[in-house]
């Protein structure tokens, strides 16, 4: 028991106040375990949902203008089947998994980046400025990664719809639409890709900050367990799926190899308002809903559980 007069020393704290402390600051993630993190978690995700997005793309591309030819999520599947065999619903895959490692080191990499500088004294990041770093994280990926990625898969998996389907594999498929096409005919959908991802990834990181939050209360070095943050992480896919599908049903037309019959991003959303009325904006909802809280739920697990690994071998300030 101290008297009133007594000095206390500030480098002499009780110790309940010294174990307090370090839980007070949360521990940031280095940009650089974020980007190895991400990736790794980017391509073994898409190796196990790509068959839910092949299905997703062919209904986007399914038109009602013209005789629809799959009834449904099932007929699509038994139709590529039957054509194709089980390989044809890995149809594209290369180009995907290609961009998958980089897109995910670049989302995760970003969103450190910028999240390390916005959170408050405590290391604390709030749900409007986790929205904004993973609005940020979008953009970025969009551009560097995603567009050029997207474009070339909507053009493999729509070629394979033909009679006479041209592309012989990625490199074969690169090179004959760079060769017709220019650079820029990987850069098709750029505006809608880029608004689709920032959606995207704003809203996701949104959910997964204030759950987080939630979760960890005052503790902000509270540990998640992994099927948390696979809970945590399926329902902000969810939440993504539900705010930005008709974005993604127009970046797929927008990149597609019709996607001559579109002047803009706008003319394409009016194109398919007057043909084919609100539903077709939500074409495609029940596959991508399935892959994406899959694919969310997988990345988040696989990215915490590597950070940790990386954060033992790996020592930053």
């Amino acid at each position: 028991m101290q008297g009133k007069g007594t000095f206390v020393s500030p480098f002499h704290r009780p110790r309940c106040l010294a174990a307090a402390a370090p839980a007070g600051k949360a521990k940031l993630t280095h940009p650089g375990k974020a980007i190895l993190a991400g990736g790794i978690a980017g391509g073994i995700e898409i190796c196990i949902t790509f068959p839910t997005e092949y299905v997703k793309t062919q209904l986007q591309l399914d038109e009602k203008a013209n005789p629809p030819k799959y009834k449904g999520i099932g007929d699509c599947v038994k139709q590529t089947v039957q054509h194709h065999g089980v390989r044809g619903l890995y149809r594209g895959l290369s180009s995907l998994l290609y961009g998958s490692i980089p897109k995910s080191a670049v989302r995760f990499g970003v969103f450190e980046f910028l999240s390390n500088y916005a959170r408050d004294e405590t290391g604390r990041l709030d749900s409007t400025r986790g929205l904004l770093c993973g609005l940020g994280a979008g953009v970025m990926e969009a551009v560097v990664v995603v567009c050029p990625m997207e474009t070339i898969k909507v053009k493999f998996i729509h070629d394979q719809t033909s009679a006479n389907p041209k592309y012989r594999g990625f490199f074969h498929g690169v090179r004959e639409i760079i060769r017709q096409q220019g650079l820029r005919g990987t850069y098709q959908g750029l505006t809608a890709t880029i608004l689709k991802q920032g959606s995207n990834q704003a809203i996701r990181f949104y959910v997964m900050t204030s759950l987080r939050n939630w979760y960890k209360g005052n503790d902000t070095n509270k540990s998640i367990n992994p099927v948390v943050t696979g809970t945590f992480g399926a329902i902000a896919g969810a939440a993504s799926v539900f705010g930005n599908t008709p974005l993604d049903v127009i970046k797929t037309r927008m990149q597609g190899l019709e996607a001559h019959k579109y002047k803009s991003t706008l003319d394409c959303a009016m194109k398919i308002l007057r043909h084919e009325g609100v539903t077709a904006f939500y074409k495609g909802t029940v596959p991508r809903l399935g892959r994406v809280c899959l694919d969310v739920a997988i990345v988040f697990i696989i990215y915490e559980e590597v950070v940790k690994a990386l954060n033992v071998v790996w020592k930053t300030n």
